[in-house]
């Protein structure tokens, strides 16, 4: 089968087309032929150390098609069904997806649809309601909201009935995105909008942020949080890893600050939320409530085409690979 590999050379990725075997699932997972593959940047992002140097790894981390094979343990599913799931090395033909990740892919969506899902989306619960216990007509501030990561969180905050303030630099982008539920658009790509916030939320603050931008609106979203607010850190593609932290503010607005993170989390620990995704969001996105969406896709040999446009910051929303016929 094809399956992309890539590498890291000279603080450069590398991206190299293999022809490997086809795998055999191990006894708790289920063998999948895939049909699209989402990108991901942290994949991509040399900084998040997915990537030892010089080593070559098969890559991509959530897909969707069809079950074509049963480990031993499998239960739940059998051949045939249609399936989305996080995986590893799932920009190829073939993916062996652990039985607990393997969701059923709602008949209202596309194989391209679902494949931008489990990731993504999963992250976003971990954030939005997990750890950020976000409620209805509370505010939410997604710094960068047009990334995939960001669409999505404005997607499930709204169909949790919160209210949503997006940053980004793009106008077109957010334009778009009113589209798709944005309440307040500021558009900005770096800090400047604490006292539009402030304002917009009659001096309370928001009650959650999501920052997918960096150390560079860290500060920034520390001061415009309210009593109680948590922050959850999910992404740094400015490149600053460090920020200052206001230990006053922390302190008396007792606020909360969690990653979510699942490089060192156990494939145990990765599958236990599993069963509140499936009965709190898999039915919005089943009847429409959250519509994913998918920015471009690009045929299996343009990964590297992909790989471009989602580095230039051009899309919103997910992109998607779809595999060989």
């Amino acid at each position: 089968m094809l399956s992309y590999w890539m590498q890291t050379v000279s603080n450069q990725s590398v991206l190299e087309l293999r022809e490997t075997a086809r795998p055999t699932p191990g006894p708790d997972q289920v063998l999948v032929h895939l049909h699209a593959a989402s990108l991901n940047r942290g994949e991509f992002v040399i900084g998040h150390g997915l990537h030892k140097s010089g080593v070559a790894n098969a890559i991509g981390m959530e897909g969707a098609g069809v079950v074509v094979e049963l480990g031993a343990n499998a239960r739940g599913i059998k051949i045939g069904d249609k399936v989305m799931g996080r995986c590893r090395a799932a920009f190829a033909e073939y993916v062996c997806m652990d039985a607990r990740e393997a969701m059923q892919k709602p008949d209202s969506i596309s194989f391209e649809q679902a494949s931008s899902i489990p990731l993504t989306f999963l992250v976003v619960h971990d954030m939005l309601s997990i750890q950020g216990k976000l409620k209805a007509d509370e505010w939410l501030l997604i710094n960068g909201v047009s990334s995939g990561v960001g669409v999505a969180a404005l997607q499930t905050a709204k169909a949790m009935g919160a209210k949503v303030i997006g940053t980004s630099g793009s106008p077109e982008k957010l334009a778009r995105l009113k589209e798709h539920g944005l309440d307040v658009a500021l558009c900005m790509r770096g800090p400047g909008f604490a006292s539009q916030v402030m304002e917009l939320t009659d001096g309370v603050g928001v009650n959650l942020v999501v920052n997918t931008v960096g150390g560079t609106v860290f500060a920034e979203d520390i001061s415009c949080m309210a009593f109680e607010g948590r922050l959850a850190m999910v992404g740094y593609v400015d490149g600053v890893l460090h920020a200052d932290l206001d230990l006053q503010a922390l302190h008396a607005k007792r606020l909360k600050l969690f990653g979510v993170s699942n490089k060192q989390r156990t494939p145990d620990q990765r599958a236990e939320f599993l069963p509140e995704f499936r009965a709190e969001v898999l039915p919005a996105i089943a009847d429409g409530r959250i519509k994913p969406l998918v920015d471009q896709v690009f045929p299996f040999d343009q990964l590297a085409q992909a790989k471009a446009m989602m580095e230039s910051n051009q899309h919103v929303g997910k992109i998607v690979l779809r595999m060989p016929a």
